[in-house]
């Protein structure tokens, strides 16, 4: 039915956003790999264009990282402050 074909299931926007998404792909078992787009070269140009990374997971484990990675992004983002 599925292949170990690795297929594209999102774009990641920041460093931070990486390492949650990273962080709960590794505590649920999914084998994922990311394609980073920042270069020193050309100081993050590609950043701005393309998002900081592509997250790829196999095929077979697609329906569980879409779960994984929407539950993160529909947190809500809270910013603590010491004041």
């Amino acid at each position: 039915m599925y292949s170990d074909k690795w297929v594209k299931i999102h774009t990641i926007e920041s460093i931070f956003e990486m390492d949650i998404i990273k962080d709960a792909l590794e505590k649920d078992g999914i084998e994922y790999s990311l394609k980073e787009y920042k270069d020193t070269a050309y100081d993050g140009l590609f950043v701005l264009q393309k998002g900081y990374a592509a997250l790829f997971v196999k095929e077979k484990d697609r329906e569980t990282a879409m779960v994984t990675v929407n539950r993160i992004k529909s947190l809500p983002y809270v910013a603590f402050s010491k004041d």
